[in-house]
């Protein structure tokens, strides 16, 4: 054999010793013993596989190229740091020659999705627990809001356990031994301990229920909101929701956490907001946590219809918790008092979700503690935040019995100078009445005399009105007679346009003329006989009750069809029926300015009436050139 070949197998040989010596430190033993109730697996007690494309099956796990690849746990809790990826887990449990213990393996992390357990059996084959967030609640082996595998009794035989993990968010893979003895005493006092939690939540939000009914004040309604979702938040985070309210909605129970912090975030800003009176006390402020209010709801349903993993950055609700940490401290540096125990609350909630972060990172582990930090400064912060609800409204009656007592003070100030204005008031009164009663006695004289003389000028106004009502009879007796002397002189006498327009001024006073003449004598419908008729369309037509045919006020005069206007085709009439037709159409035509040849054609036709009716004008001088106006059917 060559001598590099003699290298190359003591090298060869050399690195297979570090190989099995490094396997062999990184996995320990883990005995158990009945004096010990549980044991949680950390460190060198456990090692992971990561498998980037989960496509190892368990065969090939146990391939020992596979099984050199398992590394020790640098953390005392492992977790899933890259959740893409499928990790394999790995435990041996020496079991004692004698034992009167049953044993379980618990998981402590609820929010893991999947868990495969290869459990090894007697015969030197395994069988295969599948558990997980995504099955439904009823499939569990053990109804707890854990996940538990029983282990079989194997006297003096140690066994190696594997454990396949899937999960969308970081899970803490905290792998507990614990006698079943010791699980249902400690599975009884969690449990109570999350009847207290509870309890305290809604005893909380009960007794803020009655306040907000009793004084109607928003605060109430908004802490109400927030100590629910806190509740709700804590279901999801420990598994008593699935448990208890979904247990058949895996799907939901993933992502209910994303909610739940949602909740908590919008309602603590409202709650602050209301709290602190930050929009009066700190204006900027208060446009900052509506903004952080309105990003905060956006990006919820952002994860909600883009992508759910998003759900997983958590730590994005340290913005609204700083903002509103930093409210209570500037609002209380103003000297606002009731803001020293929110600024209290928050600071021990600022502390747990610190210790909680801190932990999830893997920087600072104390195990039972780091895991419930959160829910106790929950508890204390809530507390403090009804001492900070309840001082303020201490404050709030304090500044009411100031105001009152001011209110008080103004009303008796008020009540002593409104006696003292009314003893002035009476003095004056006393005053103004003896001036009263002797202005009243000169009244009473005066009106004494008024009343003398009323009754004077009331015989008076009564002669004025006898001769008013005698003036006014001869006046229209006046008037009545100069109408009739104008009408008999326009009817056979000349006159010029001017004074005759003086009776006939405008259209209506010519169809008011024309109505009496045709109808004087009553009315009779042309048409059917009839009698009786109402207003037709046309000023002062008549329009037959039975028939219905309107008659305008021109039709059967000799005005019908003429484009003449009524008040000149008067005038005309008038002038031929005083020249006695010798009037000639150039002169009418100068004195109506219308047209020759119209003046011509229309004094044609009423000459032509003048002949024909000469015999009937004789012995009627006095109504004139109104007979001219009506044609044979009408009279």
């Amino acid at each position: 054999m060559s001598k590099n070949a003699i290298n190359l197998y003591f090298l060869t040989l050399t690195l297979l010793l570090c190989v099995s010596a490094l396997n062999g430190r990184a996995q320990q033993k883990v005995a158990i013993d009945d004096h010990v109730n549980q044991h949680i697996f950390s460190f060198d007690e456990i090692t992971y596989l990561e498998d980037p494309k989960g496509t190892l099956t368990f065969n090939q796990v146990l391939s020992p190229q596979e099984s050199s690849r398992f590394k020790p746990s640098p953390s005392s809790t492992p977790q899933n740091y890259n959740l893409s990826s499928v990790y394999w887990y790995k435990i041996t449990i020496q079991h004692p020659l004698n034992t009167k213990k049953n044993w379980i393996l618990e998981f402590f992390d609820q929010t893991i999705d999947q868990i495969d357990g290869y459990i090894p059996t007697n015969g030197g084959q395994y069988t295969i627990e599948k558990i997980g967030a995504l099955n439904k609640f009823s499939d569990r082996p053990f109804q707890h809001k854990n996940f538990e595998i029983n282990l079989g009794i194997y006297p003096g035989k140690a066994y190696t356990y594997y454990f396949r993990v899937k999960s969308h968010q970081t899970a803490d893979v905290i792998i507990v031994l614990r006698s079943v003895n010791w699980f249902i005493q400690y599975a009884l006092s969690e449990y109570l301990l999350f009847g207290v939690f509870y309890g305290m939540i809604l005893v909380f939000a009960f007794y803020n229920l009655i306040m907000f009914v009793a004084v109607k004040q928003r605060q109430y309604l908004y802490y109400i909101l927030y100590n629910l979702s806190v509740a709700f938040y804590e279901l999801c985070n420990d598994g008593i929701g699935y448990q208890y309210l979904w247990p058949n909605s895996p799907g939901w129970n993933e992502y209910a956490y994303g909610f739940a912090l949602c909740f908590v975030s919008v309602f603590a800003l409202m709650f602050t907001n209301r709290l602190l009176f930050v929009k009066v006390k700190a204006p900027r402020l208060y446009k900052l946590i509506n903004i952080v209010i309105a990003a905060r709801i956006a990006f919820f349903f952002i994860c909600l219809i883009v992508n759910k993993q998003w759900f997983n950055y958590k730590f994005l609700e340290a913005i609204p918790l700083c903002i509103a940490f930093y409210t209570g401290i500037y609002i209380f540096s103003k000297g606002y008092r009731p803001a020293r125990f929110f600024v209290l609350g928050y600071t021990f909630l600022f502390a747990g979700f610190t210790l909680k972060l801190l932990s999830n990172f893997g920087w600072f582990d104390l195990q039972t503690i780091s895991y419930y930090s959160l829910s106790i400064c929950f508890i204390i912060e809530m507390i403090f935040l009804a001492f900070a609800v309840g001082d303020k409204v201490r404050l709030l009656k304090s500044n009411k019995d100031r105001a009152q007592r001011e209110i008080i003070r103004q009303l008796k100030d008020n009540q002593k100078l409104k006696e003292s204005i009314n003893i002035r008031l009476e003095e004056q009164i006393q005053e103004r009445t003896h001036e009263v009663i002797e202005k009243a006695a000169i009244i009473k004289q005066q009106n004494e005399d008024l009343n003398r003389v009323n009754k004077i000028l009331s015989q008076q106004a009564a002669d004025i009105l006898r001769m008013n009502l005698l003036l006014e009879k001869d006046n229209l007796e006046l008037q009545s007679s100069f109408e009739k002397v104008s009408r008999d002189r326009i009817m056979s006498a000349g006159v010029d346009f001017e004074e005759f327009s003086k009776i006939y001024p405008d259209t209506d006073s010519c169809y008011k003329f024309l109505a009496s003449l045709k109808w004087n004598n009553g009315y009779k419908c042309h048409k059917c006989g009839n009698i009786h008729f109402f207003h037709g369309h046309l000023p002062y037509s008549r329009r037959c009750s039975k028939c219905s045919y309107e008659e305008s006020v021109t039709a059967y005069t000799i005005f019908q069809n003429t484009r003449i206007p009524i008040t000149k085709a008067f005038y005309m009439i008038f002038l031929v029926y005083s020249t006695n037709g010798k009037i000639s159409s150039h002169k009418l035509s100068e004195i109506l300015t219308i047209r020759q040849s119209t003046c011509w054609a229309y004094s044609n036709r009423i000459k032509k009436l003048l002949s024909d009716r000469k015999n009937a004008l004789k012995n009627r001088s006095s109504e004139g050139w109104s007979k001219l106006v009506l044609d044979n059917h009408a009279e």
